[in-house]
Order: C-alpha cells, then structure tokens, then sequence
C-alpha cells in the first residue's frame, strides 16, 4: 500500500470527488481526515472508511477561514501526526451569466477555490519544512485551461495553477513537491440539478471528448494517487489535465473546418 502510515486531509471530502478520493487514499493506507463544510457528509465519508477498517476523521472546515483550517490541522496532527499529503479539492461554482454575477457570488467562488487552497497550503508547510517531505495537490479545472464558462470558478482555477508552480519552486528545496490536476467534466452530484433539468446533459457533452464519454471520479482518483505517491517522486509543479482529450483539441470542429474543402 502506497500510503501506510501516511496521513492525507482532503478538503470538500464529502461528496463526489472528494469521497471518492478520500476512499481511495484509505484503501492505499493513508489515516484520511475527511474535511467538508457541511458536517454531515464529513462523518459520513469518515464512517465509510473506518468501516471498512481504514483510519479516519471527520473535520467541519470552512477553507475560507483561517482559524478554522488552523484548527483541522492541529485536530490532524493530534489524531494522526503532522500531514504528509493535503489534497486541495474544496471549490465552488456560481452557475450565472457574467453580466448578471454578483460581487459576492463572485468573492465567494473566489475565496473557496482560491483562498481556500492558500490557507490550506499555509497551515501544513511550517511541519513538511520541518520533516523534510510532503505532497500538496491541488485539483484545478480545465476551466484554467481554456473558455467553459463560469468566470469566477474559471478565474480562481488559473489562480491556483500559478499558485503550484509557485509553491513547488519556493518549497522543492525542502523536499515538498507540488502538482496539479486539472479534470474535465465529471460524473458527480455537482452535476445533479442540471442533468434533472436535461437528462441526456452527459450524452451531449461527450460528443466534445476524444475518449467519447465524460469523466467519472475515478478517473481522478487515480491520478491523484500516482501524483501523491513516491512513484511521481521528480514531478512537481506539474499541471495533468484528466480531461479525456478534451484540451487535445476537437475532431467536430476540424471536420467542420474542411468541409467543402475536398475535391470534387
């Protein structure tokens, strides 16, 4: 097991993505603090994992407040020992036109996926300095990557790509690396409301994926296993698009291209 004995915090960790990384890293072998917002879904992906025999705890953690992630972190290091991986996965999303998004929708989409990932980062590194080691992965979007709407998530997502590269140059010295992944649309609750809207809101999109489907958790999860893990021990500040192609390019829009370009 890639993580025995190590002990991983993923923030947003109760739900979609999260959960499923959280799952993963305990079946690996990590002691995984399960940190969400929302306390319910914190407990109840900590209780999956200690039933099925792995360590773990439950945080309620607003990443955008720093008293509060100062206080997961030292609940961790009480329960675990100091974090040997932080996975920054807490995010938000405002679904509006650019026109129509408020200041404050646009502060709080910000703060969450941004601001959150700096606190986070900030309340591990003194103890990875100290140990000599560590791993922050911060998971991005595409969205960073080109035009998919949602400016303020879209925004806060390129931030963080600079913030990885930052921190893996400022920090490799010290033995810490940081990457990033960045997925393209996933099969997740976050998705719900709009596939209830329309149902068939998965088989459209994948007309846009090389891979010809969208992303499920899991696909992810493996990704941020290796990027973790001592196997990627010379990648960092490294930005994985897990996107089925989609950032490759698009086959729809070439043969719309040339057409009537053939010869007769």
């Amino acid at each position: 097991m890639r993580f025995e004995n190590k002990v991983v915090i993923v923030t947003g960790g109760g739900s979609g993505l999260g959960r499923v990384l959280a799952n993963r890293f305990a079946e690996e072998g990590a002691a995984v603090v399960v940190a969400d917002i929302a306390r319910g879904r914190a407990v109840a992906v900590a209780e999956e994992i200690l039933d099925a025999g792995g360590d773990s705890l439950a945080q309620t953690t607003d990443v955008t407040d720093a008293s509060e992630v100062n206080d997961m972190v030292e609940a961790t290091r009480e329960a675990f020992g100091p974090v040997d991986v932080l996975i920054n996965n807490a995010a938000k999303a405002t679904d509006a036109d650019f026109l129509s998004l408020k200041e404050g929708a646009w502060d709080k989409d910000v703060a969450i996926t941004l601001k959150g990932p700096f606190l986070c980062s900030q309340a591990v590194l003194p103890d990875m300095v100290e140990n000599g080691s560590g791993v922050i992965l911060n998971i991005s979007s595409v969205n960073a990557l080109g035009y998919y709407g949602n400016e303020a998530y879209s925004a806060a997502k390129a931030g963080i790509l600079s913030l990885t590269r930052s921190l893996a140059v400022r920090y490799g010295p010290s033995g810490i690396r940081i990457n990033a992944i960045a997925p393209g649309t996933l099969r997740t609750p976050a998705w719900e409301e709009r596939r209830r809207a329309n149902p068939e809101v998965f088989e459209r999109l994948t007309k846009w994926y090389p891979l010809g489907r969208v992303g499920e958790p899991e696909d992810v999860a493996g990704a941020a296993l290796f990027l973790a893990s001592d196997d990627a021990a010379w990648i960092t500040g490294a930005v994985l698009p897990v996107d089925g192609g989609l950032t490759a390019g698009n086959m729809q829009m070439m043969e719309e291209m040339i057409q009537g370009d053939e010869p007769s």
